[in-house]
């Protein structure tokens, strides 16, 4: 059996307590040879994007004084749980960090490197900081816990701010780095999110990575499973900020999960899912918080359910695009030529209903909506409507199944639905709502198929 990944998320390690909470799940992981990937201290990947954007300003000093309350936080934990020689030992570390955070802002403001490299450069530090900090804290726990480096592990191309790996480079070098280590009977830290260009420049794998780092190094490994631990017990049958009712669920496919995870279930990172169906490897989504409930786990395939529903997600901040034209009648190639539009701009499309001479379709990033627009007027004319929702019901065999759509529909037939998407999954239903009623429209649907 190989070795168990268990990544744990900012709100795992944001202070002392938490930071001790880990190390004894760790310990209680021992006998399964645990490699451990930790995210940033909540808050602070925010506050380093903040510190780079007054910096890029020319704020240099506010830039740098930002950031202490964070590194104060580091301190504390530091000197709650460690003893005095991993004291010294983080101080210097902590100190280094300061001087190099220091240097890079200054960077930032005279604009001497390319932005996006420095703000990968300076974002990092998050991880950097959480993992060399876990790594004392479990070793003074009592376990032969040792600091391992994310840069020198996964190797990306130089896309800054949404790196993509290499993947049979960076499978040989987690290979070679770790295995001895795992054999020896050491246990790895190691900061997710982070990894480095094939000409050693840091990069980050996009919000949301610290999972997808755990992923491809589980991947790499052939591990018996993935631990994703975070602050609430499983994925769940819905948001339960909407629904305070809403359940654990026991399995998911990794088709499910992925679904859940595209379409706004934030326990998971999208691509998180594939590099364990590449290997078959089970994903256990955890609660750090509650570590006795055994989570959710996703499997390469779960069986249908009574209910057949077993998980409804949804997305704000949508954003529809109509294209009409008359040309596209009996037209080929038609279809391309918006697509290419869409590549040409790097604008990722969520969900796309098309009739004989029209095609809507939503995007939640609509960074470069005036520049695709503009290229679509030359196709046909472009309706753009703003402030809508995807609402995503989930569940296995649910394309096959007769009588759901009629039970998805019927509960929320006051509302009214702009898009439909029905058949391109056999796991999902996918509408569009207004996002005003967003919040009414699945309490209806989880009254409906969980009440």
């Amino acid at each position: 059996m190989g070795p168990t990944v268990m990544k744990f998320g900012g709100t795992s390690v944001q202070d002392a307590e938490a930071f001790a909470r880990v190390a004894e799940i760790v310990k209680g992981e021992g006998a399964n040879s645990p490699v451990v990937v930790t995210s940033a201290m909540s808050k602070v990947t925010d506050a380093l994007l903040g510190a780079f954007d007054l910096a890029k300003r020319g704020a240099v000093e506010d830039a740098v004084l930002s950031l202490e309350p964070h590194l104060e936080r580091h301190r504390e934990v530091a000197l709650k749980l460690l003893d005095e020689a991993g004291r010294r030992l983080f101080r210097v570390e902590l100190e280094f960090a300061e001087k190099e955070l220091g240097d890079l802002l200054m960077r930032v403001s005279r604009r001497s490197l390319p932005l996006s490299m420095l703000k990968d450069a300076i974002v990092s530090y998050g991880e950097q900081l959480s993992s060399r900090l876990l790594a004392l804290v479990c070793t003074n726990a009592g376990l032969n816990a040792r600091h391992v480096d994310s840069r020198r592990l996964i190797v990306t191309d130089e896309e800054y701010g949404a790196a993509a790996p290499i993947f049979a480079e960076t499978e040989k070098l987690v290979r070679l780095e770790l295995s001895d280590t795992i054999a020896g009977g050491e246990v790895p830290v190691m900061g997710g999110f982070i990894a480095a260009s094939r000409s050693g420049e840091t990069t980050t794998l996009g919000r949301g990575g610290s999972d997808y780092s755990a992923a491809i190094v589980g991947a790499s490994l052939g591990a018996r499973e993935i631990q994703i631990w975070t602050d609430v017990t499983g994925v769940l049958t819905c948001d339960p900020r909407i629904c305070p009712t809403a359940r654990t669920l026991k399995t998911l496919s990794y088709e499910e999960a992925a679904e859940l995870a595209y379409f706004g279930a934030k326990v998971l990172h999208p691509k998180t899912i594939q590099p364990a169906v590449d290997q078959k490897i089970p994903v256990r989504v955890c609660n750090s918080h509650q570590p006795a409930e055994r989570g959710t786990m996703i499997l390469p395939q779960t069986e249908t359910t009574p209910r057949k529903v077993k998980s409804i997600a949804y997305k704000k901040g949508i954003t529809i695009l109509r294209i009409s034209s008359a040309r596209m009648l009996g037209a080929f190639g038609f279809m391309s030529a918006i697509f290419q539009i869409f590549e040409r701009h790097r604008v990722v499309i969520d969900v796309v209903t098309t009739s004989e001479v029209s095609v809507s379709l939503t995007l939640d990033n609509t960074d470069a909506l005036d520049a695709v627009v503009k290229d679509l007027e030359r196709i046909g004319t472009v309706e753009v409507v703003p402030d809508n929702a995807v609402v995503c019901v989930v569940g296995f065999g649910l394309r096959g199944a007769s009588g759901v759509a009629s039970e998805v529909f019927d509960a929320i037939s006051e509302y009214n639905i702009s898009l439909i998407s029905h058949g391109a999954s056999s796991v999902n239903l996918t509408f569009v709502v207004k996002q005003d009623v967003v919040t009414d429209v699945v309490k209806r649907l989880h009254d409906e198929f969980f009440g």
